[in-house]
């Protein structure tokens, strides 16, 4: 391998290492290969597009990524430049064509040596100053995805028609997601904030397309590829969640151990629970106690009932106060409407404290006085009676210690 082979293969590993997938992909049947360059914008930078007699503006954050395709001839970088062509969805044949002799300049001016990182460099920082664009940006109403191409091309690609989509497919594959259901295509970071900002919220339903008055919603693998698989989980919960609370006809079991969701008939006053199969009075939640009024079970509180559908686990408890606590007023207001809201603001605040302390702390041996442990040894004193005792196995003990610990029967530092 010659000396202009080597530093090709090392300028294509260092570009391989500094790019991710998206932006770099190299065709090791040669040296060639295409970077995605995504051009840094001004504060408040703002395009204008001429739609028929009007002219409209948009404050963007973010353009189509310019894409530089290159093939290295066996003398690069020694003597020869890489061959390389342009395209870009929004600059002119004008502009590309600047672009493109600059690239070249700037390869000349290294005096032999690679220049495709320098050229992703100056198009990322400095590609707008260099075609004098600033803040405000006029779109080319009628040039679309226009190509330049470098050396012996460039007269080819002239005359090429401005109309050439060639650009397009390759953009919206790898920067955007099309939702099936309506068609309307979205910058996946864009609708990616969007997912996440709703379903963190829990406001699963407007996870739904951007479009102004357009209600379609992304698939699920659409949401799941977007967001990841934990948020994708509470995506999922919270929308069947939301599903069966807008459902008239779904109670919930009220066995403590069970509270799935039951459809019952609106003629009915009994219901099944399909799981834990148990027969409940849909008004009084009890069990179920034929066609007889329950007068006396109407008057149980809001509280009581809500209690029973609470969940019984702490990892229950756990997701239910995320929810509540992390969810839009209209979530916050659905968990109040199923469980009430003194039992959202209080009574799940109190379970779950009540079930920090069982688990941080002991009773002392001597008076039952609950103890919490914050640090230090093993040895403990209670501060109600004053007793010693071992904090692993509730041993009292006297005021000599050693002995207990000295026999490796417990250790006083773990």
């Amino acid at each position: 391998m010659n000396a202009d082979m080597e530093e090709q293969e090392d300028e294509l590993l260092a570009l391989n290492s500094i790019f991710d997938s998206e932006e770099f992909v190299r065709d090791r049947s040669k040296s060639a290969g295409e970077i995605r360059v995504s051009v840094e914008l001004p504060a408040d930078f703002t395009v204008t597009l001429k739609e028929g007699e009007t002219l409209r503006k948009y404050e963007i954050s973010y353009l189509p990524p310019l894409l530089l395709t290159f093939e290295l001839p066996e003398d690069y970088p020694s003597s020869s430049a890489p061959s390389f062509s342009l395209t870009c969805s929004w600059l002119t044949h004008t502009q590309l064509s600047a672009l493109g002799a600059q690239l070249t300049d700037l390869y000349q001016a290294t005096g032999g040596a690679v220049v495709l990182f320098s050229w992703v460099q100056f198009l990322k920082e400095d590609a707008l100053r260099f075609l004098d664009i600033h803040a405000l940006f006029e779109l080319p109403s009628d040039e679309h995805s226009i190509q330049y191409e470098s050396q012996d091309s460039l007269n080819a690609a002239l005359s090429e028609p401005k109309n050439n989509q060639q650009s397009v497919p390759t953009y919206r594959h790898s920067y955007c997601v099309q939702l099936a259901e309506c068609g309307h295509i979205f910058c996946k970071a864009c609708l990616r904030k969007i997912c996440t900002l709703k379903i963190t919220e829990g406001n699963v339903k407007a996870v739904s397309c951007p479009e102004a008055d357009c209600s379609a919603t992304p698939s699920p693998s659409q949401v799941k590829s977007l967001v990841g698989e934990e948020l994708f989980s509470r995506y999922d919960r919270l929308l069947l969640q939301s599903t069966l609370d807008h459902m008239a006809d779904v109670v919930y079991c009220p066995r403590p151990v069970c509270g799935s969701a039951v459809i019952v008939e609106k003629s009915s006053a009994a219901a099944q629970c399909p799981v834990c199969r148990f027969a409940f009075c849909v008004v009084c939640k009890k069990n179920y106690h034929g066609t007889e009024n329950c007068p006396e079970k109407r008057n149980i509180s809001e509280a009581q009932h809500a209690n029973a559908n609470l969940p019984q686990s702490q990892e229950g408890l756990t997701a239910l106060w995320d929810d509540y606590a992390s969810g839009s007023r209209l979530r916050r207001r659905l968990l109040e409407s199923r469980y009430g809201r003194s039992t959202m603001q209080s009574t799940v605040v109190e379970y779950l404290s009540e079930d920090w302390i069982t688990f941080n702390s002991k009773n002392c041996p001597h008076c039952f006085w609950m103890i919490q442990k914050n640090g230090g040894c093993n040895m403990m004193t209670c501060s109600q009676c004053g007793q010693l005792f071992c904090w692993s196995c509730l041993t009292r003990m006297s005021s000599h210690s050693a002995q207990h610990f000295g026999n490796g029967v417990c250790s006083q530092y773990q």
